[in-house]
């Protein structure tokens, strides 16, 4: 369980996870509790909000009141005290955390939108400061009159969080592509075709181009050169698009095919983050630390009317090129998806448990006093059993994101 505390310490959040998978069908839900200092509050109100924004421009840049961001999608409630009328049912881990914390403690609930875009962070160079471009999403709890009220640092929690999309291994077609070029005095043309073993791969799976050159012409071919490339649509009132090349590999081996002759060969590439972390503006897959990210997935587009509420949208392609001695290169591109493996389900609806029937419910003069609260153990017994124990939790506080050469007081993670 990830927490973290305001600077004044008078509210403190937990959350179960800070990765968000979309299953296409539904998306986890974003739920957790929030320990309130009731003392210190008074009279005022606890809310919680999760924020999408894009940002499509360093936030040095932003001057005059001019920011280069876009929010994407926002959603608000107050938790403390709590509206009879909005109580919902608890999952499993609030109704554990509500045990163990006290009557002090109360849950958040948030279900996103199924457009709501991926998490997407465009890597900034390194001279680059503040937050980086890109799609992020935030959760912010604190104490205010109103819900729109500024919130003000030292008694607010803010938590960086990322969405995550899971591609349904669905059968797809097995790419596959051909192409062909006359040259002059030649008479038959050079063929070239190629195929990937599968659509669809998951981050970290090598991807073997089966490669077939028939040259029935009269030129002769030096070399082949096959790329991973990643392209980028930044989708903010005028389109942008960049490319990037991801893994690369250029062979000799088999060469030259003279006139009249073949050639059949698989070729693998294996696209990584750890060969590509000197290039600007690559597409991850949010950024939470540098070394729990990976590429950024590619975007599943459900409504091609609303590419614009997708911020950045993510494609990959392997480009084959052979090279022809004297010039007519011959070149061809398949398209492929590259996501993450599937994950556990979450827990169906039918495990919650109603918030009217917890034992911690928050209802004045029902309080159990004969459970202990302990707001600051940490529990280091790995052993984790599901059984119904609720002091097997392990607390884990969440860490500022350091970039490199940045140590910026409003990046949160």
């Amino acid at each position: 369980v990830f927490k973290k505390s305001s600077p004044n310490s008078k509210i403190t959040c937990y959350l179960g996870k800070r990765d968000f998978i979309d299953y296409m069908d539904h998306i986890d839900p974003i739920d957790g509790v929030v320990l309130v200092d009731p003392e210190y509050v008074k009279e005022r109100k606890v809310y919680a909000c999760v924020l999408a924004a894009f940002r499509y421009g360093r936030e040095d840049l932003d001057v005059l009141g001019l920011t280069f961001r876009k929010d994407l999608f926002c959603s608000s409630q107050q938790i403390y005290p709590p509206i009879d009328d909005k109580k919902k049912s608890l999952t499993h881990l609030q109704q554990r955390l509500l045990r163990k914390l006290g009557p002090n403690a109360y849950p958040f609930y948030f279900e996103m939108p199924s457009n709501a875009p991926a998490s997407v962070t465009l890597q900034p160079a390194a001279g680059d400061t503040g937050k980086p471009c890109g799609v992020d999403y935030e959760l912010k709890t604190y104490v205010a009159e109103t819900a729109e009220e500024k919130a003000h640092k030292r008694n607010s929690v803010r938590l960086a969080i990322r969405k995550l999309t899971y591609a349904p291994e669905t059968p797809a077609p097995q790419p596959v592509v051909e192409a062909h070029k006359d040259f002059m005095m030649s008479p038959a043309p050079l063929h070239l075709e190629c195929t990937l073993d599968k659509e669809m791969y998951y981050h970290g799976e090598s991807i073997n181009v089966n490669v077939v050159v028939t040259n029935n012409s009269n030129k002769t071919l030096r070399k082949i050169r096959i790329a991973v490339k990643q392209y980028a649509e930044i989708c903010m009132f005028t389109n942008a698009h960049y490319k990037c090349t991801v893994a690369e590999l250029e062979t000799d081996e088999g060469f030259p095919i003279t006139p009249c002759t073949n050639l059949t060969k698989v070729y693998s590439l294996i696209p990584l983050l750890a060969n590509n972390k000197d290039k600007r503006g690559l597409a991850l897959d949010g950024k939470l630390k540098h070394e729990d990210t990976n590429l950024a997935s590619s975007t599943i587009i459900r409504n091609a009317t609303q590419k614009e509420n997708l911020g950045i949208i993510v494609q990959y392609k392997v480009k084959v090129k052979v090279i022809v001695a004297m010039g007519g290169d011959l070149a061809v591109e398949l398209p492929f998806t590259l996501t993450h493996p599937k994950p556990p389900p979450t827990p169906p609806p039918s495990r919650q448990i109603e918030y009217s029937t917890s034992p911690n419910h928050h209802e004045t003069g029902d309080t159990n006093n004969d459970i202990p609260v302990d707001h600051n153990l940490i529990q280091l017994d790995t052993n984790y059993e599901s059984g119904g124990q609720d002091d097997d939790f392990i607390f884990e506080e969440f860490a500022r994101i350091r970039l490199k050469g940045h140590d910026g007081d409003d990046t949160e993670a």
